[in-house]
């Protein structure tokens, strides 16, 4: 039976930087896209066919957007599943699953899963109250990470304790009185890599080069691929990262961020469903990049060919400290003079000190020499404010 894509559409819950890279690649298919997000200026509204101002626990918003789409997605974990499965039952196709997402957004939950499932994670326990994470602290040793099992991202929601001292701030920072916290046992690792997995309706999955990431303040600051590890922490990451994309039998892009502990051996820290910021580097770097495979997914395609170009480096590009309000970027002449270097702003109407605004990506024959054309670029590429500016 053919299908004319040209009629089409894909329903997006979420309109940041993701979905917009999303719309990106349906449009090259011809596939239309509507857009759900609680603000009218989100980044994926200067694509979308249509733009559904909505909060994301809306019922009623997200059911008319599934009426008026094919298939829907995510471009984050954070909705309510509740909504979710509402219209699963109402026979729309949703991907992720919501039974999938309620286990992967909670935090705590998905470490049980993975923990059940025979999948290598660090040692780590619910703790409820500041006695608990005292005695988590003793078993675990300092420092200690405590984390909340959910809407964390990008260092929010974690805090790593150094000494006993600490341990009050903590519980009262995550809010541990009305959140659920647990603790983690501090990860000795010598590098931080990420698996990006997609599968497709049919369980064919696709792995993209592993890549590795370097983290500053929690919020990722580089990516590089490939990763320089052995072949045989390779093949781990890999069979890790598959296991796990089928275990939740998902459909589309899934991003598995390890460790790669002092001993060699690989640890699973957790997991997305979704296009990853870690995997910004396949848009210029892989014949088919994290989000087109996406779209294919859930599209029901066939899955592109995820090798890559060549040596390539993301780095995020960050809100200036002292800088909120009008987005004013700099340096971009400068930056795109250098060779090999493709720049993407993200256009959000607000900065904010540390708020993810673009990203760049640097190819070349050699990731030494991607490295250097990106540390020529990193100072000269800023996102101020006009309003500071002015003053």
């Amino acid at each position: 039976m053919e299908i004319n894509y040209l009629s089409q559409k894909i329903g997006i819950i979420g309109g940041g930087q993701l979905g917009k890279m999303m719309i990106n690649e349906a449009s090259k298919l011809g596939v239309g896209t509507i857009v759900l997000d609680p603000s009218a200026d989100c980044p994926a509204s200067y694509l979308a066919n249509e733009v559904i101002v909505a909060a994301f626990d809306d019922k009623d918003a997200l059911e008319s957007l599934a009426k008026k789409t094919d298939v829907l997605t995510c471009e984050f974990e954070h909705i309510s599943t509740d909504a979710l499965k509402y219209l699963e039952t109402l026979g729309f196709k949703v991907y992720p699953k919501a039974e999938s997402l309620e286990y992967i957004q909670n935090k705590y939950l998905q470490k049980q899963v993975l923990n059940e499932n025979s999948i290598p994670v660090g040692p780590f326990k619910k703790v409820d109250s500041i006695e608990a994470i005292k005695s988590a602290a003793d078993e675990y040793g300092y420092p200690l990470m405590v984390k909340s099992a959910s809407g964390a991202y990008d260092g929010k929601g974690n805090y790593l304790i150094d000494s006993q001292v600490e341990i009050e701030d903590a519980f009262a920072c995550l809010n541990g009185s009305e959140n659920l916290l647990y603790a983690e046992k501090f990860i000795p690792f010598v590098k931080e890599i990420s698996v990006l997995c997609c599968r497709s309706m049919t369980g064919e999955v696709a792995v993209y080069p592993i890549a590795e990431n370097i983290h500053k303040d929690s919020i990722l600051f580089e990516t590089s691929a490939p990763a320089e590890i052995s072949q045989d922490q390779k093949q781990k990451a890999v069979d890790l990262g598959v296991k796990i994309c089928n275990m939740f039998d998902g459909v589309g892009m899934l991003c598995v961020e390890m460790f790669v502990h002092e001993n060699g051996d690989i640890l699973v820290n957790e997991v997305a469903p979704r296009p990853h910021n870690s995997g910004h580097y396949t848009i210029e770097g892989c014949v088919t990049s994290q989000f087109e495979n996406h779209i294919r997914a859930v599209l029901g395609l066939p899955l592109g060919n995820t090798d890559m170009h060549g040596p390539t480096i993301m780095r995020n590009l960050l809100g200036e400290e002292g800088h909120e309000g009008t987005p004013l970027v700099r340096g971009v002449s400068e930056a795109l003079s250098l060779p090999g270097l493709s720049l993407h702003i993200y256009g959000k109407s607000t900065t904010k000190p540390l708020r993810k605004m673009g990203h760049f990506t640097v190819m070349a024959q050699t990731k030494k020499e991607a490295l250097n054309i990106a540390d020529i670029a990193q100072p000269v590429l800023k996102i101020t404010s006009e309003e500071q500016t002015k003053g």
